[in-house]
């Protein structure tokens, strides 16, 4: 029987499974973290060697679960932090610490780039928006304030082509993560001449791109050796992480999209063609799928804003969680389900950390609007998480505005609100479509592996293997009366921040 293997280089650590090729199931896994460095407000770095080594670590306790299994070993698919700029030198060496996704040092080259290339320039040739988290921006950043080091520079790549480039000896990426950058063109599935020439960056110091299920080649023999995996260990070059994810729910035929709650929030939608919605308030990227595209929405505070209310608000519940064993997180949300829809007139604008989709506003805030004296906790607590929907809905409705509403036609649930039965069945309807849980449960790590299987020969396609692999679990329909009252709410939800953003703004500016 068939193994497959999945690596996920993220930001907090590294994730590393082993699945079987006919059921998906996994047959082992094994976790490693590494620190994150920041020597400066707004800097966020870390040190590519941990990236290696936690790969090598995980790999060789993966080898020993699996026992004389390890021999069924075929393939390894790698995905991984975005944006998350490693440089390297001629020997392929870093000479500096990753500047990673949430870095947020970069905000004067973004208006150089936007004031060079203009938006209909970058919506022609990228696609998106010029962000800090960018890649583009972070190169820039190092030329002009490590000259010294942007001089030695020789290449660039994501964390998880650091990893593949150690296994294997061969420096490459692929679509998903070279969109990323800002200088590819996801259209073309090519990096973007007029971009490199605007900037005046060699083509040579980005590795060459291909489709997620294309092969690095095998493991080196020194990997063999330390990791304890056949030599015959084909890597794959996998995916980003965010269209990693996709694969691993089966998001991977049009119609299916994938809501992912954990600190941020994130809609994913697979579209067939690749599209830009004209104010690039969505990102708009390779799929992993060969010649497939997505776009996606980012709220910046989903979980992370019922984290700030479970903590702020919430030490009753915590304390009452505590005593009886219990997830406080379940104690809020049966609250909330005894209040109303509407949350009694509340509304929660869950801006904690500013916004990104749709607003882009980095002074944006957090606020309840509607209080009473007749409002209650269950109240508060149905509004936030009613405003966390709204917010993923925002997303959602400007995929359907560009796409149509038949764009997405299923949402399939990943993160912490797809363990609540009631914030399952409240996506529905805001969501206004069925929404599902799947058997998938390992994150990006499980869709590199099926990258991995199909690179591998296995499946003929990425849409055969999640067939095979993926399992929709539990469907949850929109309750038609229901969606018609949220879409009134959420039309009064989506005017606030206009009505309020000169307050955000001028309330930021004391902080």
């Amino acid at each position: 029987m068939a193994l497959y293997l999945g690596l996920d280089v993220g930001t907090s650590g590294l994730k590393a499974i082993a699945i079987d090729a006919d059921r998906g199931g996994v047959a082992a896994s094994a976790t490693r973290d590494y620190p994150l460095s920041t020597p400066r407000p707004g800097f966020a770095e870390q040190d590519p060697e941990d990236f290696v080594a936690a790969a090598m670590d995980a790999l060789a306790e993966i080898a020993r679960a699996l026992g004389p299994r390890v021999a069924e070993v075929c393939a390894l698919g790698l995905t991984g932090q975005m944006h998350s700029a490693v440089l390297l030198d001629a020997a392929d060496e870093p000479i500096r610490p990753a500047i990673l996704w949430c870095d947020t040092r970069t905000t004067a080259e973004c208006e150089a780039i936007r004031a060079r290339l203009g938006d209909a320039g970058l919506a022609r040739t990228v696609g998106n928006r010029a962000l800090e988290g960018f890649t583009l921006p972070k190169l820039l950043w190092v030329r002009a304030h490590e000259p010294e080091i942007f001089a030695r520079a020789r290449r660039v790549l994501m964390p998880k082509d650091l990893v593949g480039l150690r296994l294997t000896g061969v420096c490459a990426t692929d679509v998903s993560d070279a969109a990323g950058t800002l200088a590819f063109d996801p259209g073309a599935r090519r990096f973007s001449a007029e971009v490199l020439e605007a900037f005046e960056l060699p083509a040579s110091l980005f590795p060459p791109a291909a489709e997620s299920v294309e092969p690095l080649g095998t493991i080196l023999p020194e990997v063999a050796r330390a990791t304890g995996l056949p030599t015959s260990t084909l890597v794959v070059r996998g995916a980003a992480d965010n269209a990693a994810g996709a694969v691993g729910l089966g998001v991977v035929r049009a119609g299916r999209a994938m809501a992912s709650i954990g600190t941020s929030g994130v809609v994913l939608a697979h579209t067939d063609a690749h599209v830009v919605e004209p104010a690039m308030r969505l990102h708009s990227f390779c799929h992993a799928v060969p010649g497939k595209h997505y776009l996606m929405g980012v709220m910046l505070a989903a979980g992370g804003a019922l984290r700030w209310y479970r903590d702020v608000l919430c030490d009753g519940e915590r304390l009452a969680a505590e005593l009886s064993r219990t997830d406080p997180y379940q104690i809020v949300t049966d609250a909330a389900s005894t209040s109303r829809p509407g949350a009694g007139g509340v509304l929660f604008l869950p801006y904690l950390m500013g916004e990104r989709t749709p607003h882009a506003d980095a002074q944006a805030r957090g606020a309840f609007v509607g209080m009473t004296a007749r409002t209650t906790k269950a109240d508060l607590s149905r509004a936030v998480l009613e405003g966390i929907t709204f917010g993923l809905c925002d997303s959602l409705d400007l995929i359907r505005t560009l796409c149509g509403d038949g764009a997405v036609r299923e949402i399939r649930l990943t993160g912490g609100g797809a363990r609540s039965p009631f914030w399952r069945k409240l996506m529905a309807d805001v969501f206004g479509v069925r929404v599902a849980i799947t058997t998938s449960t390992e994150g990006p790590a499980f869709g590199a592996a099926i990258l991995a299987a199909v690179g591998a020969g296995a499946y003929p396609t990425v849409e055969d293997a999640c067939d095979a692999l993926v399992h929709v679990t539990q469907v949850v329909a929109p309750d038609p009366v229901l969606s018609a009252r949220y879409r009134d709410i959420h039309v009064m939800y989506r005017a606030l921040y206009g009505e309020l953003r000169d307050r955000f703004h001028a309330l930021a500016a004391l902080d």
